[in-house]
Protein backbone atom coordinates (compact mmCIF):
# COMPACT_ATOMS: atom_id res chain seq x y z
CA UNK A 1 0.00 0.00 0.00
CA UNK A 2 1.37 3.66 -0.31
CA UNK A 3 2.97 5.67 1.69
CA UNK A 4 1.14 8.55 3.39
CA UNK A 5 4.12 10.69 2.06
CA UNK A 6 3.67 9.27 -1.53
CA UNK A 7 0.02 9.81 -1.74
CA UNK A 8 0.34 13.64 -0.26
CA UNK A 9 3.23 14.16 -2.62
CA UNK A 10 2.09 12.51 -6.00
CA UNK A 11 1.05 15.07 -8.43
CA UNK A 12 -2.97 15.33 -8.63
CA UNK A 13 -5.63 16.65 -11.47
CA UNK A 14 -9.28 17.12 -9.83
CA UNK A 15 -11.89 16.62 -12.31
CA UNK A 16 -15.39 17.23 -10.11
CA UNK A 17 -15.13 19.50 -7.30
CA UNK A 18 -17.97 21.85 -6.45
CA UNK A 19 -15.81 25.85 -6.09
CA UNK A 20 -19.00 26.66 -3.81
CA UNK A 21 -19.15 23.22 -1.74
CA UNK A 22 -14.91 23.67 -0.76
CA UNK A 23 -15.21 27.10 0.80
CA UNK A 24 -13.33 26.54 4.42
CA UNK A 25 -15.97 26.45 7.12
CA UNK A 26 -13.82 29.55 8.56
CA UNK A 27 -14.41 31.21 5.41
CA UNK A 28 -18.19 30.70 5.40
CA UNK A 29 -18.67 32.24 8.85
CA UNK A 30 -16.62 34.87 8.10
CA UNK A 31 -18.64 35.93 4.91
CA UNK A 32 -21.56 35.19 6.63
CA UNK A 33 -21.21 38.00 9.14
CA UNK A 34 -19.48 40.32 7.05
CA UNK A 35 -22.41 40.23 4.56
CA UNK A 36 -25.11 39.82 7.06
CA UNK A 37 -26.27 36.71 5.75
CA UNK A 38 -27.79 34.45 9.12
CA UNK A 39 -26.59 30.81 9.25
CA UNK A 40 -28.00 28.12 11.17
CA UNK A 41 -24.61 27.96 13.35
CA UNK A 42 -22.42 30.20 14.04
CA UNK A 43 -19.28 28.23 15.02
CA UNK A 44 -16.98 25.94 13.12
CA UNK A 45 -18.39 22.80 14.69
CA UNK A 46 -21.67 24.27 14.27
CA UNK A 47 -21.54 23.99 10.50
CA UNK A 48 -19.66 20.47 10.73
CA UNK A 49 -22.63 19.74 12.48
CA UNK A 50 -25.22 21.04 10.40
CA UNK A 51 -22.84 19.39 7.45
CA UNK A 52 -24.09 15.97 8.86
CA UNK A 53 -26.48 15.43 5.73
CA UNK A 54 -29.33 13.64 6.08
CA UNK A 55 -30.43 13.45 2.28
CA UNK A 56 -29.67 14.76 -0.75
CA UNK A 57 -32.24 17.28 -0.22
CA UNK A 58 -30.90 18.66 2.70
CA UNK A 59 -27.07 18.29 1.21
CA UNK A 60 -29.02 21.41 -1.32
CA UNK A 61 -30.03 23.26 1.53
CA UNK A 62 -26.68 24.00 2.83
CA UNK A 63 -24.98 24.11 -0.59
CA UNK A 64 -27.67 27.25 -1.40
CA UNK A 65 -27.90 28.59 2.02
CA UNK A 66 -23.38 28.57 1.71
CA UNK A 67 -24.17 30.39 -2.10
CA UNK A 68 -26.48 32.79 -0.36
CA UNK A 69 -23.12 33.89 1.96
CA UNK A 70 -21.07 34.62 -1.74
CA UNK A 71 -22.65 38.64 -2.02
CA UNK A 72 -19.90 40.48 -4.00
CA UNK A 73 -17.16 39.80 -6.62
CA UNK A 74 -14.58 40.43 -3.91
CA UNK A 75 -15.92 37.20 -2.56
CA UNK A 76 -16.08 35.15 -5.38
CA UNK A 77 -12.63 36.05 -5.97
CA UNK A 78 -11.91 35.42 -2.04
CA UNK A 79 -13.23 31.75 -1.80
CA UNK A 80 -11.37 30.72 -5.39
CA UNK A 81 -7.58 31.88 -4.18
CA UNK A 82 -8.16 30.02 -1.14
CA UNK A 83 -9.93 27.03 -2.60
CA UNK A 84 -6.55 27.11 -5.27
CA UNK A 85 -3.94 27.49 -1.88
CA UNK A 86 -5.71 24.46 -1.11
CA UNK A 87 -5.05 22.79 -4.25
CA UNK A 88 -1.09 23.70 -4.40
CA UNK A 89 -1.00 22.55 -0.85
CA UNK A 90 -2.15 18.89 -1.84
CA UNK A 91 -0.04 19.41 -5.04
CA UNK A 92 -2.62 19.49 -7.62
CA UNK A 93 -1.14 20.76 -10.66
CA UNK A 94 -4.70 21.66 -12.41
CA UNK A 95 -8.21 21.28 -11.32
CA UNK A 96 -11.88 22.02 -13.04
CA UNK A 97 -14.23 23.13 -10.87
CA UNK A 98 -17.57 23.33 -11.13
CA UNK A 99 -19.35 26.43 -10.01
CA UNK A 100 -23.32 27.75 -10.49
CA UNK A 101 -23.23 30.84 -11.68
CA UNK A 102 -27.39 31.17 -12.25
CA UNK A 103 -27.75 30.70 -8.36
CA UNK A 104 -25.07 33.52 -7.24
CA UNK A 105 -26.69 36.06 -9.55
CA UNK A 106 -30.34 34.62 -8.32
CA UNK A 107 -29.53 35.17 -4.68
CA UNK A 108 -27.22 37.87 -4.55
CA UNK A 109 -27.49 39.78 -8.28
CA UNK A 110 -23.82 39.87 -9.57
CA UNK A 111 -24.45 40.28 -12.94
CA UNK A 112 -22.23 36.93 -14.65
CA UNK A 113 -19.24 39.28 -16.15
CA UNK A 114 -18.69 40.39 -12.61
CA UNK A 115 -18.47 36.95 -11.58
CA UNK A 116 -15.78 35.91 -14.53
CA UNK A 117 -14.32 38.64 -13.87
CA UNK A 118 -12.81 37.63 -10.32
CA UNK A 119 -12.73 34.15 -11.13
CA UNK A 120 -10.24 34.87 -13.46
CA UNK A 121 -8.36 37.32 -11.49
CA UNK A 122 -7.95 34.21 -9.09
CA UNK A 123 -6.87 32.07 -11.78
CA UNK A 124 -4.26 34.50 -12.76
CA UNK A 125 -3.29 34.46 -8.82
CA UNK A 126 -3.18 30.53 -9.36
CA UNK A 127 -0.69 30.97 -12.42
CA UNK A 128 1.39 33.11 -11.42
CA UNK A 129 1.91 33.02 -7.59
CA UNK A 130 0.79 29.22 -7.10
CA UNK A 131 2.46 27.58 -10.49
CA UNK A 132 -1.40 25.83 -10.57
CA UNK A 133 -3.92 25.64 -13.07
CA UNK A 134 -7.83 26.00 -12.90
CA UNK A 135 -10.55 26.22 -15.29
CA UNK A 136 -14.46 26.57 -14.58
CA UNK A 137 -17.31 24.40 -15.97
CA UNK A 138 -20.60 26.21 -15.62
CA UNK A 139 -23.59 24.58 -14.55
CA UNK A 140 -27.00 23.87 -15.15
CA UNK A 141 -28.87 23.00 -12.39
CA UNK A 142 -31.87 20.99 -12.46
CA UNK A 143 -34.91 22.70 -11.91
CA UNK A 144 -34.41 25.52 -13.29
CA UNK A 145 -36.20 26.67 -16.47
CA UNK A 146 -35.43 25.80 -19.51
CA UNK A 147 -34.69 29.33 -20.47
CA UNK A 148 -32.58 29.83 -17.85
CA UNK A 149 -30.68 27.02 -18.87
CA UNK A 150 -30.55 28.27 -22.17
CA UNK A 151 -28.99 31.34 -20.75
CA UNK A 152 -26.35 29.97 -18.62
CA UNK A 153 -25.40 27.49 -21.90
CA UNK A 154 -24.65 31.00 -23.34
CA UNK A 155 -22.45 32.47 -20.91
CA UNK A 156 -20.33 29.46 -21.00
CA UNK A 157 -20.20 29.52 -24.69
CA UNK A 158 -19.27 33.46 -24.73
CA UNK A 159 -16.74 32.76 -22.12
CA UNK A 160 -15.01 29.56 -23.27
CA UNK A 161 -11.12 29.85 -23.67
CA UNK A 162 -11.51 32.36 -21.17
CA UNK A 163 -11.41 30.83 -18.09
CA UNK A 164 -14.96 28.35 -18.99
CA UNK A 165 -14.09 24.94 -20.00
CA UNK A 166 -17.30 22.91 -19.90
CA UNK A 167 -20.85 23.35 -19.62
CA UNK A 168 -22.50 21.64 -16.26
CA UNK A 169 -25.61 20.10 -15.33
CA UNK A 170 -25.62 19.58 -11.73
CA UNK A 171 -28.68 19.67 -9.29
CA UNK A 172 -31.50 16.29 -8.03
CA UNK A 173 -31.18 13.85 -11.00
CA UNK A 174 -34.41 12.79 -10.21
CA UNK A 175 -35.55 16.14 -11.86
CA UNK A 176 -34.32 15.05 -15.51
CA UNK A 177 -32.47 16.30 -18.45
CA UNK A 178 -34.57 16.17 -21.49
CA UNK A 179 -36.28 19.71 -20.52
CA UNK A 180 -32.51 21.32 -21.20
CA UNK A 181 -31.71 19.67 -24.65
CA UNK A 182 -31.41 23.01 -26.08
CA UNK A 183 -29.02 24.42 -23.99
CA UNK A 184 -27.28 21.18 -24.88
CA UNK A 185 -27.41 22.05 -28.13
CA UNK A 186 -26.65 25.06 -28.38
CA UNK A 187 -23.28 24.22 -26.31
CA UNK A 188 -22.29 21.55 -28.95
CA UNK A 189 -23.02 24.32 -31.50
CA UNK A 190 -20.08 25.86 -30.15
CA UNK A 191 -17.81 23.07 -29.40
CA UNK A 192 -18.19 23.46 -25.54
CA UNK A 193 -17.66 20.25 -23.88
CA UNK A 194 -20.30 18.83 -21.70
CA UNK A 195 -19.74 17.16 -17.98
CA UNK A 196 -23.29 15.92 -16.59
CA UNK A 197 -23.71 14.79 -13.35
CA UNK A 198 -25.69 11.29 -13.26
CA UNK A 199 -25.53 7.61 -11.83
CA UNK A 200 -25.67 8.92 -8.35
CA UNK A 201 -29.07 9.39 -5.96
CA UNK A 202 -30.98 8.09 -9.25
CA UNK A 203 -29.81 4.84 -10.90
CA UNK A 204 -28.33 4.11 -14.91
CA UNK A 205 -31.64 5.97 -16.51
CA UNK A 206 -30.59 9.13 -15.18
CA UNK A 207 -26.62 8.04 -17.03
CA UNK A 208 -28.69 7.08 -20.45
CA UNK A 209 -29.91 10.54 -20.24
CA UNK A 210 -27.31 12.22 -20.15
CA UNK A 211 -25.34 10.09 -23.30
CA UNK A 212 -28.54 10.37 -25.30
CA UNK A 213 -29.75 14.11 -24.51
CA UNK A 214 -26.42 16.25 -23.18
CA UNK A 215 -24.13 13.91 -25.25
CA UNK A 216 -21.46 14.38 -22.32
CA UNK A 217 -18.27 14.08 -22.73
CA UNK A 218 -17.53 13.41 -18.83
CA UNK A 219 -20.37 11.39 -16.44
CA UNK A 220 -19.77 13.28 -12.63
CA UNK A 221 -20.38 10.10 -10.16
CA UNK A 222 -21.55 7.73 -12.97
CA UNK A 223 -20.88 4.89 -9.76
CA UNK A 224 -24.97 3.77 -10.20
CA UNK A 225 -23.71 2.07 -13.84
CA UNK A 226 -22.76 -0.88 -12.53
CA UNK A 227 -26.64 -1.91 -11.96
CA UNK A 228 -26.63 -2.41 -15.71
CA UNK A 229 -24.44 -4.45 -17.86
CA UNK A 230 -25.33 -2.51 -20.99
CA UNK A 231 -24.49 0.75 -19.59
CA UNK A 232 -21.37 -0.38 -18.34
CA UNK A 233 -20.42 -1.98 -21.82
CA UNK A 234 -21.05 1.19 -23.72
CA UNK A 235 -19.14 3.25 -20.72
CA UNK A 236 -16.62 0.76 -21.56
CA UNK A 237 -16.71 0.89 -24.98
CA UNK A 238 -16.55 4.96 -25.37
CA UNK A 239 -14.44 5.34 -22.56
CA UNK A 240 -16.32 8.02 -21.13
CA UNK A 241 -14.49 9.36 -18.17
CA UNK A 242 -16.56 8.68 -15.02
CA UNK A 243 -15.69 11.32 -12.38
CA UNK A 244 -16.31 9.21 -8.85
CA UNK A 245 -16.24 10.68 -5.59
CA UNK A 246 -16.68 7.85 -2.81
CA UNK A 247 -16.62 9.64 0.45
CA UNK A 248 -19.50 12.11 -0.83
CA UNK A 249 -21.40 9.09 -2.14
CA UNK A 250 -21.09 7.00 1.32
CA UNK A 251 -21.85 10.78 3.32
CA UNK A 252 -24.64 10.93 1.04
CA UNK A 253 -26.29 7.36 1.43
CA UNK A 254 -25.52 6.14 -1.94
CA UNK A 255 -23.30 3.47 -0.42
CA UNK A 256 -23.39 1.96 3.07
CA UNK A 257 -20.02 2.37 3.37
CA UNK A 258 -16.52 2.89 1.64
CA UNK A 259 -15.56 -0.65 2.08
CA UNK A 260 -18.92 -1.44 -0.34
CA UNK A 261 -17.83 1.26 -2.53
CA UNK A 262 -18.22 -0.13 -6.38
CA UNK A 263 -15.04 1.61 -7.20
CA UNK A 264 -12.65 -1.65 -7.26
CA UNK A 265 -15.20 -2.74 -9.83
CA UNK A 266 -15.55 -0.47 -12.00
CA UNK A 267 -11.65 -0.41 -12.72
CA UNK A 268 -12.17 -4.24 -13.10
CA UNK A 269 -14.63 -3.88 -15.72
CA UNK A 270 -12.43 -1.22 -17.71
CA UNK A 271 -14.43 1.98 -17.39
CA UNK A 272 -12.31 5.10 -17.25
CA UNK A 273 -12.18 6.23 -13.46
CA UNK A 274 -11.06 9.33 -12.05
CA UNK A 275 -10.89 10.05 -8.24
CA UNK A 276 -12.32 13.48 -6.73
CA UNK A 277 -13.35 15.25 -3.53
CA UNK A 278 -16.80 16.60 -4.83
CA UNK A 279 -17.63 19.18 -2.50
CA UNK A 280 -14.44 18.71 0.17
CA UNK A 281 -15.23 20.16 3.87
CA UNK A 282 -19.14 19.31 3.62
CA UNK A 283 -17.69 15.96 3.28
CA UNK A 284 -15.30 15.90 5.89
CA UNK A 285 -12.46 14.97 2.79
CA UNK A 286 -10.21 16.43 0.50
CA UNK A 287 -8.54 14.56 -2.60
CA UNK A 288 -5.72 13.42 -0.75
CA UNK A 289 -7.74 11.89 1.64
CA UNK A 290 -9.86 10.19 -1.24
CA UNK A 291 -6.58 8.64 -2.21
CA UNK A 292 -5.63 7.72 0.80
CA UNK A 293 -8.65 6.38 2.33
CA UNK A 294 -9.67 4.59 -1.21
CA UNK A 295 -5.78 2.99 -1.59
CA UNK A 296 -6.15 1.67 2.29
CA UNK A 297 -10.07 0.55 1.75
CA UNK A 298 -9.64 -1.58 -1.47
CA UNK A 299 -5.16 -1.74 -1.07
CA UNK A 300 -4.18 -0.02 -4.46
CA UNK A 301 -1.09 0.07 -5.39
CA UNK A 302 1.13 3.40 -6.42
CA UNK A 303 0.50 2.15 -10.22
CA UNK A 304 -2.69 1.73 -9.68
CA UNK A 305 -3.04 5.66 -7.80
CA UNK A 306 -0.84 6.05 -10.67
CA UNK A 307 -3.28 5.52 -13.60
CA UNK A 308 -5.89 6.95 -12.02
CA UNK A 309 -3.96 10.38 -11.47
CA UNK A 310 -3.02 10.06 -15.17
CA UNK A 311 -6.52 9.53 -16.10
CA UNK A 312 -7.63 12.73 -14.73
CA UNK A 313 -5.31 14.32 -16.59
CA UNK A 314 -5.90 12.73 -19.78
CA UNK A 315 -9.50 13.72 -19.31
CA UNK A 316 -9.17 17.62 -18.38
CA UNK A 317 -10.53 19.57 -20.81
CA UNK A 318 -7.61 21.30 -22.13
CA UNK A 319 -6.38 22.18 -25.79
CA UNK A 320 -3.83 19.56 -26.91
CA UNK A 321 -0.93 21.54 -26.09
CA UNK A 322 -1.62 22.43 -22.35
CA UNK A 323 -2.89 18.58 -21.84
CA UNK A 324 0.98 17.55 -22.93
CA UNK A 325 2.51 19.81 -20.73
CA UNK A 326 0.51 18.97 -17.90
CA UNK A 327 1.06 15.38 -18.51
CA UNK A 328 4.69 15.89 -18.88
CA UNK A 329 4.41 17.55 -15.34
CA UNK A 330 2.74 14.64 -14.04
CA UNK A 331 5.17 12.11 -15.16
CA UNK A 332 8.47 14.05 -13.64
CA UNK A 333 6.47 14.67 -10.47
CA UNK A 334 5.88 10.92 -10.07
CA UNK A 335 9.53 9.98 -11.06
CA UNK A 336 10.37 12.75 -8.49
CA UNK A 337 8.88 10.85 -5.74
CA UNK A 338 9.85 7.57 -6.91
Amino acid sequence: MPSESFVREMPKVELHVHLEGSIRPETVLKLSKRNDVPLPADTVEGLREWYTFRDFPHFVDVYVAVSKCIVTPDDVELITREFLEGQKAQNVLHSEVTYTASTIEKYNKIPWPDQLAALNRAREYGEKELGITMNVIVDIVRGDEPERALEVARWAAEAQGNGVCALGLAGEERLGTAQYREAFELAQAAGLPIAAHAGETQGTQSIKEVLEIAKANRIGHGVRCIEDHAVVRELRDRQIPLEVCPTSNVRLGVFPSLEEHPLPRLLDQGLYVTVNSDDPPMFGTTLTDEFQRTSKAFEFTDDILWTLSLNAARAAFLPEGQKRELMQKMREGFSEIE
